[in-house]
């Protein structure tokens, strides 16, 4: 029975292209999946074959310059392919950022949708887009697109999916064996000879010889080797080659260069010297200054911190070769890079002033208010280890530190003030409320915080001072305020003021004065008086104690004028006599006491009385005013009280309206009518009462106006075309004068003016007259007149004189016929009706355009069809209208003629002057040229072109050009053209100018030049990202553009895009090796432009390997350990020592400027174990920490021995605790130890404790305490902000006990933690460009 056995492998085979676009760059990847069954019998069939095209990257742009700010869509992390088995899950991540936003869009290469239950989604926390596709099938093997769109550019990334068949599915094998096909008969290698065995071998590498002799078939190995190192010693090669030439360099002051070239040497143990001006470099005599390395062909020289001496020229020597190249040291002036700035800091805290400097300087003096400032008690000065940074701290800043602090260096100077914001001053024993009786003492205390302070006393928010009344006591921070014999008015709110100098603030501290006292009720009140003028009254009030004053008032006011008024206290009795009433003595009369009060009015009765002269001469003599006049009749009274007013005509009682008003006062009445009429005429009588009495007056009142108009209907007698006749009555009421006469005027009916044409005597009533036109109509009316004026007019109805004539009609529109600035002519004809009676004439009036006023063109009626118009004024629009006259009159205007300007023709405008070419592009050109001198002002221009080949003229515009300049678009590039322009106004076209020569379409002759002055002259780049440089230009015509590296044009795997006015330089994935100078370089046909970028390529830097610890000096550890790879390929790596105390999980850097491979931890307590770790830093970011694997311990040092003397019995030694040596306040940085120590005697010796503010710490592991010799110190290890407290030490023994305390600050600035969870797995991310 035979066995046949089956493998299953899959091959996968990758191609990369790359292509470049006028719109973006292609990287095309081809991925080709081959599965395979092998049998040992049957040899290989295909079992499936999956071939994909994967685009990576492909960028379309649609802006060459993008605004500051904005970017097109990056992919920060990009989505991976995928090889997923049936049934499974995959899911696609993409990161992409962009301003503006970018927005994402899936798809699939082969156009199909993405399967139905596909999830696409933003996740917000991770801020990643995601495709997730559930249980994949074979059919979702494709190429997908994660799309990302904005405005500036699309940016496709391409990724493929494979589906693999599931494990479940197992191959049959022996069916598949069966139906296979006859395997292809294997392909016979022919052995070649030795000839071309060594062609084969001199091309391969060393190494797979043996493997390429066993191919084909070569059996004579170690001959074909010997027969192969004879041939090789036949090449000749030079004996030094220069890969990279040594480059002049120019550094600055205390910085290093590095001398670098790169030589191919036939001889590696050639003799190589470098020499500096001719004296050979010796680097064990430089002290470090030169340094001389060599990695593989790449040949070093650096020159550390620079001085000018370093200036010159330097020599390398290869065998009898010289290689020289110049080094250039600059200065950079010294200069505040950070000047200081005013600071200010609460009273008692540390006041910090800093400032950095541009370069190094040994002699900086710190000054106070001009008196130089040195390190003690109370200054400490920084300066940090680059030098650059000088650091001024004034510890528990007071008053007295307040002014001006300044920092020198040289001829420089920078200064800043420094301010303190004061503790506030507080009222320990505050000022409470005094209740004292009048006549008493009253005594105001209060306690404050500080006695440095100035007092001042307020009363109700015044200000009081030392006084009879106010005795002020200050006795240390305790004040008084005295007052003796209070007084009722000495009550209210007393303040006393504190305040300290350099604070503006003023603190306060109130309390209220209350001052008491008795009172009086009143046994017998007063009553109101009623006394008649020139009486006496009295008022009396009884009180129930003898002792009270009192006081009168009247009205609310003090009684001071004592004329006539008598103020009696007779015991408990007080009086108030007025021996004389008056006006004066009206009001409201007040009795007050302390505590009691009585009141009383006082009133005067006399009944109302009018004068009786006045009386008589009402009677007398009527009251006369004229119609549309106002009557005033005031009548003046006297009486108390006030008596009530009442106005009667005709026995009827007068009340207020809009024509009548009634005005009262206590001492008369004023009657006003206003707009009298005759109606207002008749008896008028006034009426006054009051409770004292009552009284009337009489009067007449008349009115007199004009006369009413006549009466009836005005009735004519005859009216015939020579006479009219006519009657009417007298009026009815002659308005109170008598009638003097009568008034006729007529008037055309339809006009609106009225003629007087007669007058008569009142006597008559009757009128005729024969001034009359036969056919007119008319109207009459009559007036009655009087010495008051006329009447209102009696008119009548129409009346005709004889048969009736009507007013021509309408003559017909007038027509211009001829114009000039001075005159216009019109023409117009006849109207179709005359109205009766033959046309005598025409009226011609004129009006401005615009204007509503006609203004009649002659005084007397034109004769005939046609007028001419003078004296019009130049360049103003006129309009006329025409009316016919007959013997009716005028009748009605014509329709209004079409406006026309007052103006001489205008000409045609001549030749256009000076035409010219301004400016051309490919597309277009503009023209400009000058107004013509000749003819009239022109409206516009056409321009007109004819191409070359052509021969018609064509309008460049539709429409008459109105500007002097103007510019042709749409043109074939290069094409030339043939203009020619004419000027075009009311008067007509002028005649063309043409350009004597044609134009091409195309822009000025001009060299290349770059678009962006500030172009950046070097660039960083992190490996594996794009390295993209853009390029925007300009030049006529467009300059070709070349890319340089090293001088060599570029042929690598870079794409470059290249446009009219832009190119860029694309390299999707950086490498280290492309580092370099790269050259832009723009030529055309007038001129060439170039510009440099040094491109430098890093990466995150490898690790550091091999630490190792030792204890050099007691209480440090030296790490040493081995330079990362990335130290001698870049040669920009520092190393960052971080320290961990094995009791916390915080790491604290101690130092992250190390450029060595050796470091001195220095600080660390006995005692305690410490972790350590070494991390290499780069412009990019961190390296993966180098860790100890064990904890580094420091042993405590030994305890000191004691020596037991003899008891002493002469003398006793023992005493009660004490401090030698207090503690004193702490302030330290975070993360740093903090340790405090004090000096203790005592015997027997004391019992040591420690206290954190209450909280017993002695065994509190955290805290390391050692007490030896009387010395007790207490160390705060890897200072936190929660150990900002107080801290106490308490001895005791036998005979006392004593204690000491000091204030821990912990400042949060300076100090860098790395949590252990988090350090593991931190890395920087950067992206330099």
């Amino acid at each position: 029975m035979s066995i046949t056995t089956s493998v299953k492998t899959t091959r996968t085979t990758t191609v990369i292209t790359e292509q470049s676009t006028d719109s973006g760059i292609n990287k095309v990847k081809k991925v080709t999946h081959v599965t395979k069954v092998t049998s040992e019998e049957e040899g290989e069939q295909v079992r499936r074959k999956s071939s994909v095209t994967q685009q990576t990257l492909n960028v379309v742009t649609h802006s060459f310059e993008i605004p500051p700010g904005e970017s097109i869509p990056e992919f920060d992390e990009k989505p991976n392919s995928a090889t997923v088995q049936e049934g499974k899950d995959v899911i696609f991540k993409a990161k992409v950022t962009g301003n503006p936003k970018p927005t994402i869009t899936w798809k699939r290469g082969s156009g199909k949708l993405i399967k139905e239950g596909a999830k696409i989604f933003f996740d917000s926390i991770t801020k990643e887009n995601i495709l997730k596709l559930d249980n994949i099938i074979p059919d979702d093997e494709d190429v997908y697109k994660c799309i990302a769109s904005n405005t500036h550019a699309d940016c496709t990334y391409t990724i493929s999916l494979t589906v693999t068949e599931s494990q479940d599915k197992q191959l049959n094998f022996r069916t598949m064996l069966k139906k296979r096909s006859a395997p292809a008969p294997k392909e016979e290698r022919k052995v070649p000879d030795e000839k071309e065995m060594w062609e084969i071998l001199i091309k391969a590498d060393k190494k797979d010889y043996e493997k390429i002799c066993m191919e084909y078939g070569f059996t004579d190995f170690r001959g074909m080797l010997k027969r192969l190192k004879q041939m090789k010693k036949k090449v000749e090669t030079e004996a030094i080659k220069v890969l990279k030439p040594l480059e002049d360099i120019e550094g600055k002051i205390d910085s290093t260069v590095t001398f670098e070239t790169i030589l191919e040497l036939k001889d590696p143990n050639i003799k190589m010297q470098w020499f500096k001006n001719g004296e050979p470099i010796k680097t064990q005599f430089s002290l470090g200054k030169f340094e001389i390395k060599q990695m593989g062909t790449k040949f070093m020289l650096s020159v550390k911190n620079l001085t000018q001496k370093d200036s010159g020229q330097y020599t390398l020597e290869v065998g009898d070769k010289k290689f020289n190249v110049a080094l250039k040291v600059t200065d950079e002036p010294l200069r505040f890079g950070v000047k200081l700035k005013p600071i200010k800091v609460v009273e008692r805290q540390t006041g910090i002033f800093e400032c950095r400097l541009s370069k190094k300087m040994p002699a900086i003096s710190w000054k106070f208010n001009g008196i130089e400032v040195k390190r003690d008690d109370k200054h400490d000065i920084i300066v940090s280890e680059d030098g650059l940074t000088h650091t001024l701290k004034i510890k528990d800043v007071r008053p007295c530190d307040i002014g001006e602090y300044s920092v020198s260096m040289g001829d420089q100077t920078s200064s800043a003030e420094l301010q303190i914001n004061r503790l506030p001053i507080m009222f320990p024993s505050a000022l409470k409320n005094v209740h004292v009786k009048e006549k008493g003492k009253a005594r105001l205390e209060c306690e404050l915080s500080s006695k440095d302070v100035r007092i001042k006393w307020l009363k109700n928010g015044k200000e009081i001072t030392r006084s009879a009344k106010y005795n002020m006591i200050r006795e240390g921070r305790r004040v008084e305020l005295i007052i003796d014999d209070a007084e009722l008015d000495d009550g209210g709110e007393y303040t006393v003021v504190a305040m300290q100098d350099n604070d503006e603030s003023e603190y306060t501290c109130s309390s209220t004065l209350n001052v008491q006292d008795r009172f009086a009720t009143v046994k017998s009140g007063m009553t109101d008086a009623h006394p008649q003028t020139g009486q006496p009254a009295e008022f009396c009030v009884v009180l129930n104690d003898e002792k009270v004053d009192g006081v009168w008032l009247k009205d609310g006011k003090e009684i001071t004028d004592m004329k006539d008024v008598q103020i009696v206290k007779q015991g408990a009795v007080h009086k108030l006599i007025i021996n004389n009433v008056g006006d004066g003595s009206e009001g409201k009369y007040t009795f007050r006491a302390k505590g009691a009060e009585s009141e009383a009015i006082l009133s005067i009765a006399d009944p109302p009385v009018i004068d009786s002269d006045l009386l008589a001469a009402l009677a007398k003599d009527p009251i006369t005013v004229k119609a549309g006049q106002t009557a005033t009749i005031k009548i003046p009274f006297k009486g108390k009280p006030i008596p009530k007013v009442t106005w009667f005509k005709d026995g009827i009682e007068v009340f207020e309206d809009n024509r009548t008003e009634i005005e009262k006062s206590p001492t008369q009445t004023v009657l006003v009518i206003k707009h009298c009429v005759r109606e207002d005429s008749g008896n008028l009588t006034l009426k006054l009462k009051s409770d004292s009495g009552s009284t009337t007056a009489n009067m007449q009142l008349n009115v007199i106006d004009r006369p009413k108009p006549p009466q009836g209907m005005l009735e004519f007698l005859e009216h015939t075309g020579k006479c009219i006749a006519m009657k009417w009555k007298a009026p009815r009421d002659n308005g109170g004068r008598q009638v003097t006469g009568f008034i006729i005027e007529r008037k055309l009916v339809g006009k609106k003016s009225w003629i007087k044409v007669g007058e008569v005597d009142s006597k008559t009533t009757n009128f005729s007259t024969n001034k009359v036109e036969e056919g007119k109509a008319y109207q009459y009316r009559i007036r009655a007149v009087n010495s008051e004026g006329v009447s209102d007019p009696l008119d009548s109805e129409e009346v005709l004189a004889g048969d009736p004539i009507e007013s021509p009609g309408m003559p017909s529109q007038p027509q211009v016929t001829d114009v000039t600035k001075e005159a216009i002519t019109i023409t117009w004809t006849p109207p179709a009706k005359d109205g009766g009676t033959p046309v005598v004439g025409y009226v011609v009036e004129r009006r401005k355009k615009g204007s509503n006023r006609w203004i009649p063109a002659t005084k007397e009626p034109i004769q005939g069809n046609k007028f001419t118009a003078e004296g019009l004024t130049e360049d103003v629009e006129y309009e006329f209208r025409v009316m016919a006259v007959n013997r009716a009159g005028v009748g009605q205007p014509s329709t209004t003629s079409n406006s026309v300007m007052a103006k001489d023709p205008i000409r045609a405008p001549g030749m256009v002057k000076d035409i010219k070419v301004t400016d051309s592009t490919h597309s277009s050109i503009s023209l400009a040229w000058d107004k013509p001198e000749l003819g009239d002002e022109p409206q516009g221009y056409i321009l007109e072109m004819r191409a070359e080949d052509a021969k018609e003229w064509t309008k460049c515009s539709k429409i008459p050009i109105t500007s002097t300049n103007y510019t042709v678009g749409g043109l074939q590039e290069r094409g030339k053209y043939f203009f020619r322009i004419r000027a075009v106004n009311e008067g007509g076209v002028g005649e063309p100018t043409e350009l004597q020569k044609g134009v091409y379409a195309m822009p000025p002759p001009a060299s290349p030049k770059f678009l962006d002055a500030r172009m950046p002259s070097s660039m960083v780049v992190r490996a594996g990202t794009a390295l993209c440089i853009n390029v925007g230009f300009s030049g006529s015509p467009p300059p070709n553009v070349i890319w340089l590296r090293e001088g060599i044009p570029t042929k690598g795997r870079e794409a470059i895009t290249k446009g009219p006015n832009m190119s860029q330089f694309l390299i999707p994935s950086a490498q280290r090796s492309d580092s370099g100078i790269y050259k832009i370089m723009l030529k055309n046909d007038y001129g060439e432009k170039f510009h440099d970028i040094r491109i430098r390529v890093a990466d995150f830097p490898r690790p550091p390997t091999n630490l190792h610890l030792v204890e050099e000096v007691p209480n440090t550890a030296t790490l040493t350990w081995d330079h990362t790879p990335d130290n001698i390929e870049d040669g920009r790596v520092q190393y960052v020592i971080m320290k961990r105390d094995a009791s916390t999980a915080t790491w604290y850097t101690v130092t992250d400027r190390v450029f060595g491979n050796k470091y001195t931890v220095t600080g660390l307590l006995p005692g305690r174990k410490y972790f350590f770790r070494v991390i290499a830093r780069n412009d990019i970011g961190d390296s993966d920490p180098l860790d100890v694997k064990e904890p580094w311990y420091l042993a405590r040092d030994k305890e000191r021995f004691n020596v037991a003397f003899k008891e002493y019995q002469e003398k006793d030694w023992t005493h009660a605790p004490a401090f030698i040596t207090p503690l004193k306040d702490h302030t330290v940085h975070r993360g740093n130890d903090c340790t405090m120590s004090c000096a203790i005697t005592g015997n027997p010796r004391p019992h040591i404790t420690w206290y954190k503010g209450k909280v017993y710490i002695s065994e509190n592991l955290k805290y390391w305490y050692i007490s030896s010799n009387g010395v007790c110190t207490l160390t705060i290890p890897s200072s936190e902000m929660m150990d900002a407290d107080e801290y106490t030490i308490i001895a005791e023994n036998s005979l006392g006990k004593v204690k000491c305390s000091c204030k821990v600050t912990v400042l949060e600035k300076g100090v860098t933690i790395i949590q252990n969870t988090v350090g593991e797995n931190l890395r920087k991310s950067k992206h330099i460009m």
